[in-house]
This record gives structure tokens, C-alpha cells and sequence, in this order.
């Protein structure tokens, strides 16, 4: 039976989380601002089953704040590579560096002061304040946008700044006085196991009794979805240099898709791939062999990615110019690259063809 609507709204979060919500996830029972600071932003639109084992691994490379200001960006997009959403991992790096180098190694102690880090929004901050600090701070990640939306009836997509300024104003004004942190991981869970987008289990909420999206029929409609909007295709041709079971990557810019990770380096539909390989890369190529396509979708375009076996036949030194590696598939797979050119990594393994 679920708890009636004479309780606070609050309390009734409070009490569901103790009985029914998750207490045994890598990251919890700890006050470490370090451990919670990092899965926090590990599961910005991310999900709690594909961010543990990332979370174990990342811990035991980089255990402490120290640790992380004090790695090579590259080791570090290594361990995020598949998580995706790569300007997290940069901020990450970006923001341990910060703490080591003008709070020494310590983390403010206020979601305010959290917010300035690279890569910590308000929400984020708020999180690592209840949980580390005991702060009385609101959180509105996207499960919780959703059981306020739903509960209170609120219309709109939740992206749209007028009716998110209202789920902010909600969402502090619900705050309890005391047990931030049992609330906090209750609107999380209450988000992810029983408000779920679809089919939500409405006869185990805690607040059911008086949710507005429940009594008028609304749960499928609430939150209203992202407008629809068509997703532009984009099309670019990868150059996979070849040689004696190595494959050459190049370093991708710093900004923009797949940020500072290791890539085969892309070409314009309508390049010369014998002539870019000989001018740009100093490779002289046997002729070349398409690919399977590659299709992979981002937030806001879909890119089809079609890859071109290059066997070489010669090089000259500009091919290891800096910004290239030459590297074995089976250590171009562990390393700093792209979830779909690890895909691509993988169909080449055994490949070993000589010149």
C-alpha cells in the first residue's frame, strides 16, 4: 500500500528510498566528494547498469582527485571510450586539475562553488553537495524532471526554459529540512525504477495518491516529449592505413565530435584517397577495399561513416608526424578512440596484411 497524501511529499520520498530504493551501488554509502563527483557526471544521460563497470575501472587507475589532475588526457579518454558524450571526460580531466591546482585537492563545499568546476551544472553540484556535504540543495536531472512533471501536472517539454524555470522553483520548494541525502537518491531512484518513461509502475509510488498526471490519465503524455525535428545526415569516408598488421591513427582536434580522442583519419567524399595517403600521410597505397558502412547517431545528426581499407606499400617519415600513432588492432582497440571505430578496430582484428 502506498503511503496516503497526508504525508509531505518529501517524506514520502524519504521513507519509499529507505525501504525500496538502491543502497549497494559502487558509489554510495561514502561521503567521498572525489567518488561521488565522478559517477555523477558518469551518469549524465547515462544509465546506472552501463556506468558500474566504468566507475570500478576509472576508480582503480584513478583513485583519488591527484591521480586524475595527473594523467595523460589520453588514459584518461581511454577509460571513457564507449561511454560517449567525450567533453565530460575533458572536463573531468579539466576540473581535477582545477581542485589540484587552486583548491588543493580539496572539494568546495557548496553546490555554488561546485557549479564553477568545468563540466559541473547545477544540477550535478547540488547532487555532490546533498550527498557529500549534506547541503539542502535541489536537484533536477531528467528523472526527476519527469516525477515532477508528472506529479504536478506540468505541461511542456521540460527542455523548454520557461518550464524548466518551474520545475527548478518546484523542485526547491519540496525540499525537505532534514534527510537531503535519503530525498535526493529517492527522486533519483524513484525516476529510474518505478517513473519510468514508459509504463510506469504506478501502483509502487509513493506519491500516487495525489499525482496529477495519474488521476487524469496523463502519465504516457507527461512530460510532453521533444519536439520532433529531423535529424540531418551526414556522410564522411575513413582512410584506414594499413601495414603489417598495424593501423595508423591520427588525433582528432580538441573540440568538436569525439574531442581529443585517436581516429582513422576522415576524408571528404569526393578526396583522391591515393593522393591524400601520399601528401598528406606520406603512404604510398596498394589500391583500396570498401568497408562495411557504419551508421552511428549523435544528439542531433545521424553520420554514416564509410570506412576504406588502404593496404601500404611504402612510407616516408612524414607518416609519423606528431599526432599519428602506429599501433598493432589489438592495441588500437584499448586505446583512446571512438565507440564506432572500436567497432571498426574489431573487424580488422587478424589482420595482417603485408606489403
Amino acid at each position: 500500500m502506498t503511503p496516503g497524501r497526508d504525508l509531505p511529499f518529501a517524506q514520502r520520498v524519504i521513507d519509499w528510498q529507505r525501504r525500496h530504493g538502491r543502497h549497494d551501488l559502487p558509489w554510495q554509502r561514502t561521503q567521498d566528494p572525489y567518488r561521488l563527483w565522478v559517477s555523477e557526471i558518469m551518469l549524465q544521460q547515462t544509465q546506472v547498469t552501463a556506468v558500474i563497470p566504468y566507475f570500478t575501472r576509472f576508480m582503480a587507475s584513478f583513485p583519488e582527485v591527484g591521480a586524475l589532475a595527473a594523467a595523460h588526457e589520453d588514459d584518461v579518454l581511454a577509460h571513457w571510450s564507449g561511454l560517449g558524450y567525450y567533453a565530460r571526460a575533458r572536463n573531468l580531466h579539466r576540473a581535477a586539475q582545477v581542485l589540484v591546482e587552486q583548491h588543493g585537492g580539496r572539494f568546495p563545499r557548496s553546490a555554488a562553488a561546485l557549479a564553477e568546476l568545468p563540466g559541473v551544472g547545477r544540477s550535478t553540484a547540488a547532487a555532490i553537495a546533498a550527498f557529500a556535504f549534506g547541503e539542502r540543495a535541489a536537484i533536477l536531472d531528467g528523472n526527476v524532471k519527469r516525477v515532477l512533471a508528472r506529479w504536478l501536472g506540468v505541461g511542456g517539454w521540460p527542455g523548454d526554459g520557461k518550464v524548466q524555470s518551474g520545475l527548478w522553483e518546484a523542485a526547491e520548494r519540496l525540499l525537505p529540512d532534514q534527510d537531503i541525502e535519503a530525498y535526493t537518491q529517492g527522486l533519483m531512484d524513484l525516476g529510474s525504477q518505478v517513473c519510468a518513461r514508459t509504463s510506469p509502475r504506478c501502483e509502487a509510488c509513493p506519491v500516487a495518491s495525489d499525482c496529477v498526471a495519474l488521476r487524469e490519465g496523463l502519465t504516457d503524455r507527461l512530460p510532453a516529449a521533444r519536439p520532433a525535428k529531423a535529424l540531418p545526415q551526414r556522410e564522411t569516408v575513413l582512410l584506414v592505413l594499413a601495414r603489417g598488421g598495424e593501423v595508423m591513427l591520427e588525433k582528432r582536434p580538441p573540440t568538436g565530435i569525439w574531442g581529443g580522442l585517436w581516429s582513422f583519419p576522415e576524408l571528404a567524399l569526393d578526396d583522391d584517397p591515393q593522393r591524400v595517403s601520399e601528401q598528406r600521410y606520406g603512404a604510398a597505397i596498394a589500391p583500396i577495399e570498401a568497408l562495411e558502412p557504419i551508421e552511428h547517431g549523435f544528439t542531433h545528426f545521424r553520420l554514416r561513416l564509410q570506412p576504406w581499407l588502404a593496404p601500404v606499400t611504402a612510407l616516408t617519415p612524414q607518416a609519423n608526424a606528431p599526432g599519428r600513432l602506429w599501433l598493432p588492432v589489438s592495441d588500437a582497440i584499448g586505446a583512446a578512440v571512438p565507440a564506432p571505430i572500436r567497432k571498426l578496430l574489431r573487424s580488422l582484428e587478424g589482420f595482417d596484411r603485408k606489403p
